[in-house]
């Protein structure tokens, strides 16, 4: 809605966008929303979006004459697919048989190991609970500080120590911490 608006010299000029009636607005009421936003979101998000392309590319009507141009018949279409198709399946077969390579290396890593040393092969291949806690280290827990308790039950066998710092290429703002020790866990 435009509005028509004199000047001192008493001409009038339009002000476009300045006030505009949204659809959620009653009829009287300005809209206090920008005007230069709703200019981009009416170009951007035309109300009908039927009659030209949005810039989004949701809906283009020339998509099928562009195809058209680009790939002449549905049997080319069609042949350009299956070539795709077919390429696809050589590289999933390739990917398979690199992987099933890789597991007959380690299968026959496995059986070496135990015809070598059989009690490797059982301790290479033990399944262990990971809050699983042995008598040494129940008793040890039972004389810590309640942050050093927190500290051994939080950290799992096997992965990255939590408490351990991250490398930095700077020192830390407040220096180093020269209280600080490492959490000692006895190994069972």
């Amino acid at each position: 809605m435009s509005v028509s608006v004199s000047k001192l010299n008493g001409s009038p000029f339009q002000l476009r966008g300045l006030l505009t009636r949204l659809y959620s607005t009653r009829k009287g009421e300005v809209s206090t929303s920008d005007p230069q936003k709703d200019n981009i979101r009416r170009y951007l998000y035309p109300p009908n979006i039927r009659n030209k392309a949005t810039p989004t590319g949701t809906w283009r009507p020339d998509v099928a004459r562009a195809l058209q141009r680009a790939i002449p018949s549905v049997q080319a279409h069609e042949t350009i697919q299956r070539a795709w198709l077919l390429h696809q399946r050589h590289i999933r077969k390739k990917r398979d048989a690199e992987l099933q390579r890789k597991f007959n290396c380690m299968r026959q890593a496995m059986l070496e190991l135990e015809e070598i040393d059989s009690r490797l092969f059982r301790e290479a291949n033990k399944q262990e609970d990971p809050r699983a806690r042995s008598l040494v280290e129940v008793e040890a827990i039972k004389s810590m500080s309640e942050p050093e308790k927190r500290a051994v039950e939080s950290r799992v066998r096997g992965l990255f120590p939590r408490e351990l710092r991250i490398p930095a290429d700077t020192p830390p703002k407040n220096g180093w911490p020269h209280e600080w020790r490492a959490f000692q866990r006895p190994l069972a």
